[in-house]
């Protein structure tokens, strides 16, 4: 048997524009021969041709924020409270079983940008693919939203996944989800409409304030959906681990044994 590992995580760059406007990372490139003065401090006597191709070490420097490129997002993101009540959690509290199991992928790239996933459609996909939710189990929605990666349309693209949609997993012992879109809900500007349509607040962030009665995690901006299955595949996803943080990067991984 062979274990077969698909990247489904973005990369951080400059210059791509993944988040809305004044959000982007901002990533400063240091070579070798940049670095070697701040090298060359650190022992004394030393001089650049005693070293290698006198080269001293690469490094960057980078400004994010912590919900930048492929990251996990935790309950304290979402809401002060979880749980009904319950102080809600950091990244750092989450716990890393959680982060490393059995996941099922939903495909949902036949909704419009905008629209807003219901539990009976949570419902169907299941029953479609034969598949019955098991606790703990990680659920990735293919929306689509990430063949946008890259372009002006990557933030407004996709479906979004709604309250009671989030709500079908939660009651089934789901704890962490994740999409292609660049928000676990329908994007910003398709919810704007429809709360200028109606005055319904309830409209806004609808999925992410789920976690308020059900503690969860979820998984944004993820890539190579397509290539995955719709079952018998793992996924790993542990955070890096930021202290008080609402998010932590990862670098997210499916695994399949062929």
């Amino acid at each position: 048997m062979a274990r077969h590992f698909i990247d489904i995580s973005v990369p951080l760059q400059n210059d791509v524009p993944a988040d809305p406007p004044g959000g982007q990372p901002v990533i400063e490139y240091i070579n070798h021969q940049q670095a070697l003065p701040r090298m060359l401090q650190f022992f004394t006597g030393l001089k650049a041709e005693d070293l290698p191709d006198g080269q001293g070490w690469a490094v960057e420097h980078v400004r994010l924020s912590t919900h930048n490129g492929t990251h996990l997002d935790a309950p304290w993101h979402f809401h002060p409270t979880m749980n009904n009540g319950e102080v809600s959690w950091t990244i750092e509290q989450v716990p890393l079983e959680w982060c490393f199991q059995p996941a099922v992928k939903l495909d949902f790239r036949h909704f419009c940008d905008g629209y807003v996933a219901t539990a009976r459609d949570v419902e169907l996909e299941l029953k479609r693919i034969g598949h019955v939710l098991k606790p703990l189990e990680i659920v990735v929605v293919n929306t689509g939203a990430s063949t946008k990666f890259g372009s002006k349309d990557y933030i407004t693209s996709g479906c979004g996944m709604g309250y009671e949609a989030t709500m079908y997993l939660l009651e089934r012992g789901i704890r962490l989800t994740g999409t292609d879109g660049w928000s676990w809900d329908a994007p910003f500007l398709h919810t704007a409409k429809k709360y200028a349509e109606t005055g319904d607040a309830s409209l806004i962030w609808e999925g992410h304030k789920a976690s308020r009665h059900i503690g969860y995690c979820h998984l944004e901006k993820l890539h190579n959906l397509e290539l995955l299955p719709t079952s018998g595949f793992m996924v790993s996803c542990f955070p890096v681990k930021i202290e008080r943080a609402s998010a932590g990067w990862t670098r997210a991984v499916a695994i399949l044994d062929e």
